[in-house]
């Protein structure tokens, strides 16, 4: 389709020059043909037309290789004269009308269509769909790309898919600029592809992500969309639709809020396992006492009915950033006024204060206005954008909930670690003394910075586990949490989940767990452990040696010796 157009469009572009060349060509050179000119000895000739072709052509390209195959007479220099005027400038004219269609925007864009085209064509790779390109997939294409996933990122605006560009992934995420709202160009980014696994829709407008999500559904009802809602209702609107994954930052943050309220064990193990950025070494708990909250917008509703819902005495200040602009009629904050909202909130008593407007630098001088009166004051801000991550860091804000990370770190788990998003979702139901007992036995066993991941016991993660079961084998847990270095020890691993080929969980698996083909483990562990674990399940002499206490007598076989019983 697309070479069909790119030829289409050099045919209409070029159509006249080429009428032009070849009119100016056949003039001159009949013109050479019919004119008589004189040989060396003086007789009478005609040029023929082969002779006069190659004249015209080295004379129009304004090459000049003198007068062939005689000296010309007066009447064909005359006619020369002539013939040099009208071919060079319709030489130019072509030459002219060729640089035009090399900078023609719709070739450039077919061009880029085409080239587009051959590459979705040629991945054969599990690949994600991200519409849009902004500060939240910014940080999402990052982390998949660390993981080694296939992007595709389609945008409507050039600039953005040139600094997309100029990131340079590895491995490269292929870009479009289109519109996202249109079939076509969803078929075009391989929506309709087997190997394409998800469409990432994420704009703040929910009619936008409901209208793609949506399009994404008919064009291939299997496929996993995962789109960005404001609200509960409207996240509730996308289930009833058949859209199971919906992603409602405000949503995430206040389950995150409640239970730091309510089970501060278990969000200090969240942190200890996902939030590596935020985590205290040292133990940390949200303050008990009144709660302040600035800004009765979607945020402010959600962090108020979590702290209902925790028993906390807690006050609104009616704040919405917008008429907070307009009343103050200035670009100064934390000035008398707000000094004032602040003590009648009774500020002097409260225990923390949470600025969740949809204006960071509102938000920023609240929290650092509240500190001027309180200094003892706990604060938690809602900070809508990565940019002023540094200004915020530096003002030394408790507790930051930044929505664009909420956003693409839920997501990126969704799409590269399925498993510990289910785990997390286990561990919101869980006591808030399982989570203690979890978080010291983690801390004791890989440290405070574990290494996440999940493997699954298939040939492509783990060929010699796979190939030991499928092969009539059994083994259990406690053999494979062996220490490479000395079997006789445990490596520095917890086995947190998992989640059988019956999708049935397991947390906390013990050492007598018999592993199965297609299990899927979710693991906790050092760098190191990490590293000689995937070593030790894919590697036939070392996987061997682990269970056995013996080397593989040849390292090129590829089916073991059944266990003696």
């Amino acid at each position: 389709m697309h070479s069909s157009n790119i030829l289409w469009i050099i045919i209409r572009r070029m159509r006249t020059p080429f009428i032009v060349i070849i009119v100016t060509f056949a003039i001159t050179i009949l013109g050479l043909v019919i004119i008589p000119g004189v040989d060396n000895q003086g007789h009478p000739y005609h040029m023929s037309f082969l002779d006069a072709f190659y004249f015209v052509t080295f004379m129009a390209s304004t090459i000049g290789f003198g007068e062939i195959p005689y000296e010309f007479t007066y009447a064909q220099r005359l006619w020369v004269l002539f013939s040099i005027y009208i071919a060079v400038i319709g030489w130019f004219y072509a030459i002219g009308a060729l640089v035009a269609l090399i900078q023609d925007q719709k070739l450039i864009s077919e061009l880029h269509l085409a080239k587009f085209s051959r590459k979705i064509k040629s991945l054969k790779e599990p690949f994600v769909i991200i519409l849009g390109y902004n500060n939240t997939t910014k940080e999402l294409i990052r982390h998949l790309n660390e993981d080694g996933k296939r992007i595709v990122v389609i945008d409507k605006s050039q600039e953005k898919i040139e600094e997309l560009e100029l990131e340079n992934f590895m491995p490269e995420v292929y870009a479009l600029k289109a519109n996202v709202n249109s079939p076509d160009t969803l078929k075009l980014a391989g929506i309709t592809k087997r190997n394409c696994k998800a469409t990432v829709t994420l704009f703040d407008n929910d009619f936008k992500n409901t209208k793609i999500a949506l399009l994404v559904r008919l064009l291939n009802p299997k496929m996993n969309v995962i789109v960005k809602s404001s609200t509960k209702e409207q996240s509730e609107h996308l289930k009833n639709l058949g859209i199971k994954s919906s992603v409602n930052p405000f949503t995430l943050v206040a389950e995150r809020f409640y239970l730091a309220l309510a089970s501060p064990n278990l969000w200090n193990l969240e942190m200890l396992l996902f939030q590596h950025k935020q985590y205290v070494k040292s133990y940390e708990e949200f303050p008990k006492g009144k709660y302040i909250i600035c800004g009765y917008g979607i945020m402010g509703t959600v962090l108020k009915d979590a702290l209902d819902k925790a028993k906390m005495e807690s006050v609104f200040i009616d704040l919405k950033s917008s008429n907070h602009k307009l009343k103050k009629k200035s670009a100064i904050f934390g000035d008398s006024q707000d000094y004032k909202l602040l003590l009648e909130a009774g500020i002097k008593n409260a225990a923390a204060i949470i600025a969740a407007t949809s204006d960071d630098l509102i938000n920023l001088t609240i929290l650092l206005t509240a500190k001027k009166i309180n200094p003892d004051i706990y604060t938690i801000a809602r900070e809508n954008t990565n940019d002023d991550i540094t200004i915020f860091n530096s003002a030394k804000i408790d507790r930051a909930y930044v929505i664009e990370e909420v956003v693409s770190e839920h997501v990126h788990r969704q799409i590269s670690q399925p498993l510990a998003d289910r785990f997390l979702k286990e561990l919101y139901k869980q006591t808030d003394e399982w989570g203690l007992e979890l978080s010291k036995t983690i801390r004791t066993t890989t440290g405070y910075n574990p290494e996440l991941f999940e493997i699954r016991v298939v040939k492509s993660q783990a060929f010699a586990l796979t190939d030991y079961l499928k092969n009539g084998g059994s083994v259990n847990l406690g053999l494979i949490a062996r220490d490479l270095s000395d079997r006789s020890k445990r490596a520095k691993l917890i086995f947190l989940m998992v989640k059988n080929r019956k999708k049935e969980i397991t947390l906390l698996p013990d050492d007598n767990y018999e592993v199965k083909v297609s299990d899927r483990f979710l693991i906790a562990a050092t760098k190191e452990a990490k590293d000689n674990f995937e070593l030790l399940v894919n590697n036939l002499n070392e996987f061997h040696y682990a269970i056995t206490g013996k080397e593989l007598k040849n390292w090129a076989l590829k089916i073991f010796e059944k266990k003696e019983s």
